[in-house]
């Protein structure tokens, strides 16, 4: 049976105009049963909808707003800044290095793949973490999600802009491209068609961190989301993720997209799987491997490409 993440079915948005779709409760209550998860479906019955049966819109930005607020203090207690500014800093530092576009004198730019609520954006532009050349943009398909982030950043007084639509799609061409637990939605090829797109692109390098693939990793995720969920579509989803993380075989050899070397930091042999929480997916072009090792120092001995680990997906 599919793992299925709530989050994922009650929200639905035109992936052209970006026009946000009606959704049917029914119609994912119908999908949860069929995966097997009563309770998932029970979750989903009790949400507001219309006479038509459509899932009411408010009512789900206001739910996907606070779920999305609770997951910013788990990110808060992962140090999930201090996480990406462990390899952005090195990466921005061996981009400035050798492979700063030639007639570029704008600055660098970061776009965040699935921003939410804008914690990485706003924690990076809080802490100042990454240079005064580095600008910071989140992109997302809610729309209810960008309008919190962009009033959270206005609020705080920070110098980032957060926008609705595709990543993909920017007017403005992205340097590196992240995320943080947006990897394990792929399912099957979109994974693969997620890094070509960045392939694809100018960008230069991408760092996407996602739940590691552990034994543990299901175990934990309950208890902590357990212990710090207030809403039960959180505390499902959280576990659903953790179920849905793919192995390190399966994240590298989707990144292995032409033009670029995937490398991944902290694999399953490196890291202690009680601490593991989450770790990342690095695809840079091949000319900014060496100088990013030799920005890292010894922290490189933890990057990992696919003829180390051997073997194909998982």
């Amino acid at each position: 049976m599919p793992h299925l993440e709530i989050s994922d079915l009650i929200t639905a948005t035109d992936p052209r105009s970006g026009a946000r779709l009606p959704v049917r409760r029914a119609e994912v209550v119908r999908r949860l049963h069929e995966a097997g998860d009563g309770r998932a479906a029970r979750i989903v019955a009790a949400l507001p909808a219309d006479g038509r049966g459509v899932l009411d819109p408010q009512a789900v930005d206001r739910l996907m707003i606070d779920v999305h607020t609770e997951l910013q203090r788990l990110s808060e207690e992962l140090r999930i800044g201090e996480r990406l500014v462990h390899v952005l800093g090195p990466l921005f530092d061996a981009i400035r290095a050798t492979a700063r576009p030639e007639g570029a004198p704008g600055p660098l730019r970061l776009v965040d793949v699935g921003s939410g609520l804008g914690y990485v954006v706003r924690w990076l532009a809080a802490h100042s973490a990454l240079g005064p050349d580095v600008e910071l943009v989140g992109v997302d398909l809610d729309s209810a999600l960008v309008g919190e982030a962009d009033r959270l950043a206005r609020a705080e007084g920070l110098d980032c802009r957060f926008v609705h639509g595709n990543a993909f799609d920017l007017p403005e061409a992205a340097t590196v491209y992240v995320s943080t637990g947006v990897l394990h939605h792929f399912r099957g090829p979109d994974l693969a068609d997620f890094f070509r797109a960045q392939a694809a692109s100018p960008a230069l390098a991408f760092c996407h961190f996602d739940i590691a693939a552990t034994r543990l990793a299901p175990i934990g995720a309950w208890v902590f989301h357990r212990a710090r969920m207030r809403h039960p579509l959180g505390r499902h989803d959280g576990v659903a993720s953790a179920r849905r993380a793919h192995t390190d075989e399966t994240l590298l050899h989707a990144a292995a997209a032409p033009g670029i070397r995937p490398l991944l930091y902290e694999p399953r042999g490196l890291a202690n799987p009680f601490c593991t929480t989450l770790r990342p997916v690095i695809g840079v072009r091949p000319e900014l491997e060496a100088p990013l090792r030799r920005a890292m120092g010894r922290a490189s001995r933890r990057l990992v490409g696919p003829e180390q680990l051997g073997g194909g997906p998982r």
